[in-house]
């Protein structure tokens, strides 16, 4: 499979281990693909047994979460925290709460976001942590009770110079609040443990946009280097409608693109004039779906099949929904499409045959570990007002986060360069995001 007999034995003794999980094992393998064309150029990296550690979460947490709903029933889900690597900072990573959620999709995230964090340059190592809770139709008091049941537990785990959580999916600002005010009480402490707070209580400004504001910075500097273009005119494709899906459309009109058709879990709209994207934007702060936009323009076309979306021409598509959404078949509709550029705003939203087939077929591809970085960089930019005591404007941050993605850019796309892949942003992701963290484990020692 790899060239590297040392990667080969690695990834068979990680099948006998985690075998069973599909999802971490997918992350893994297009890592160590990258990890291919250095490993043997550096035998100190076999030496010290990087790679063998890195794929080793440095602790593995799984809990029970007892609650109470409000017909007094007893209910049980099981929590993760996967405190992944802590080589170049706390472990940092989103909470998220959804029926998918498992023991593999945790350790996948938890992976990608060691590697993620590493390219931002901020001090933030990786972790991810969940439940298979499912906030879909409870009560406020419901989803109440549940974070508080979840932190009694997690609380043990987490703090400021140790491990600082954010929202992911299922957890917004109202659940990172609840779950913060109960930290807050067991510890009788106000720290800067989570970031994606309300702005009452130490969160930052830009904080619930940045992460799809960083895709379009992160694709706007890709398409000037790689093609001397930029997003006037150009007809944009959103899948998820959430936060990232819902201000990255946001931003690309700002941008001077036309963002023609989006989708979620209710269909797909499409509009060739282009969407009112500040209506969806407002129609997912206040928890409706995309069936209800055509309430205010009954002239969309509207399909209660989501995946409709992959019918549509566009110029580039920006998958913001979950793991996997893109398969071959997907990919072969984008490239019939003449789509010229896919960027990811979710994690791993793309398999790796999709990935290789747009890549082969010309499509410009950036991964999500570098893409969708904008809204880890500004939880670190949260940490730091947090220490300081400062808060700054949302001009200030959002120019800290444009600067952030640029850079991201430009170390991904100058390592796909010098290791003789030249745009081949996946490659280059994987190995810049590597060799920051491989170098603070060197010289850490064995730990």
């Amino acid at each position: 499979m790899f060239k590297s007999a040392y990667l080969n034995r690695i990834y068979q003794d990680l099948l006998l281990k985690s075998g069973h999980e599909p999802e971490f094992l997918q992350t893994v393998k297009e890592f160590l693909a990258s990890m291919d064309l250095i490993v043997e150029s550096d035998p100190e990296i076999e030496r010290l047994g990087i790679i063998e550690r890195i794929l080793e979460p440095e602790r593995l947490i799984i809990f029970r979460v007892s609650w109470v709903d409000d017909q007094g029933k007893i209910q049980v889900n099981r929590g993760f925290r996967i405190q992944h690597n802590s080589a170049i900072g706390p472990y940092k990573g989103g909470i998220r709460f959804d029926k998918s959620v498992n023991c593999s999709i945790m350790k996948f995230l938890a992976f990608e976001q060691t590697f993620k964090n590493s390219l931002t340059g901020l001090p933030m190592g990786g972790g991810k942590g969940g439940s298979d809770f499912d906030p879909v139709g409870k009560s406020e008091s419901e989803i109440m009770r549940f974070c508080q049941s979840f932190m009694s537990e997690l609380y043990r785990h987490i703090g400021e110079n140790t491990d600082v959580p954010a929202g992911d999916l299922g957890v917004g600002a109202r659940e990172v609040g609840y779950m913060f005010g109960y930290y807050k009480k067991l510890r009788n402490e106000f720290t800067g443990v989570f970031t994606g707070k309300g702005l009452s209580f130490g969160g930052s400004l830009v904080r619930p946009q940045a992460t799809g504001f960083g895709v379009c910075y992160f694709a706007l500097e890709m398409l000037k280097n790689m093609r001397g273009d930029d997003f006037t005119g150009k007809r944009v494709i959103v899948t998820g409608s959430g936060n990232v899906g819902s201000f990255a459309a946001v931003k690309a009109k700002a941008l001077g693109a036309k963002v023609v058709a989006m989708n979620d879990v209710s269909g797909m709209v499409f509009d060739p004039e282009g969407l009112d994207v500040d209506l969806v934007a407002n129609l997912k702060a206040n928890h409706h779906n995309l069936i209800d936009y055509k309430l205010s323009h009954p002239e969309v076309i509207f399909s209660d099949d989501l995946l409709e979306i992959w019918n549509i021409p566009g110029d580039i598509v920006l998958p913001c929904a979950t793991q996997n959404e893109i398969r071959i078949g997907e990919a072969k509709k984008i490239v019939n499409n003449k789509v010229i550029m896919v960027c990811e705003g979710a994690n791993m939203p793309t398999t790796i045959e999709a990935t290789n087939y747009l890549m082969d077929h010309g499509v410009l591809f950036a991964p999500g570990k570098a893409a969708n970085a904008g809204g880890v960089a500004t939880s670190g930019l949260e940490m730091s007002q947090n220490s300081m005591r400062l808060f700054w404007t949302f001009a200030e941050v959002d120019s800290k986060l444009k600067d952030i993605m640029k850079n991201i850019f430009q170390n991904v796309y100058q390592t796909s360069i010098r290791i003789g892949q030249p745009g081949n942003l996946v490659i280059g992701a994987n190995v810049a995001g590597f060799l920051k963290v491989y170098e603070a484990m060197k010289a850490q020692g064995v730990v």
